[in-house]
């Protein structure tokens, strides 16, 4: 059993794919630029040739929204617009990431990929002690993973190429105030271990 897993964060079709409501907007816009699909996917690939478990953290709500903050800014539009309901594609891990049956499979109601959520029992369960993670966006869920990853003791790796927020500024900014808490790599440069 390995120390470390790689977490892919909220990578689903609602934000990322092409056919998806964000598809077009800025983050399909911001995915496509920057490659994340195919550089995340050769990650995933490296860490499982390297014996590093995968898993996957997915924001999603119950079809009637009951999990849903009413009062949240940023997930006002989700009931308004009828996207991240669970159970649904938009719910979904993009395919082109090649999520696999034994992958962990984390579900938030929150930007938090701890708050209320398995991921502090699995990552004690599979005795881990390094998270390398990625994903959409970099100043949500991904500043999130590393301020709280850090303040629980664990070594966060993040691999810098594969997250993107809704702009270049955006991610640059969330980068510049989250690296004094985590180590900065990139897919080619990762070493899983």
């Amino acid at each position: 059993m390995s120390s470390s897993i790689y977490l892919v964060l909220d990578m689903m079709n609602d934000l990322i794919h092409d056919e998806g409501p964000n598809g077009q907007a800025a983050y399909g816009q911001q995915v496509r630029a920057r490659q994340l699909i195919p550089r995340t996917r050769a990650a995933i690939d490296k860490a499982r040739a390297a014996g590093v478990s995968v898993g996957f953290v997915r924001v999603g709500f119950s079809p009637d929204y009951r999990e849903c903050p009413p009062n949240s800014p940023i997930f006002a539009g989700a009931r308004k617009n009828g996207i991240f309901k669970l159970g649904t594609w938009g719910t979904q891990i993009h395919p082109g990431l090649g999520q696999q049956a034994g992958d962990f499979d984390i579900i938030k109601h929150r930007v938090s990929p701890f708050y209320s959520t398995t991921l502090g029992a699995v990552l004690r369960a599979q005795g881990v002690r390094r998270i390398y993670c990625s994903g959409v966006s970099t100043n949500a869920v991904v500043q999130a993973m590393v301020r709280e990853g850090h303040d629980r003791d664990f070594e966060v790796i993040v691999l810098e190429d594969c997250c993107c927020a809704p702009s270049d500024e955006e991610h640059a900014q969330a980068v510049a105030t989250f690296k004094r808490f985590c180590q900065l790599t990139t897919s080619q440069d990762v070493v899983f271990s």
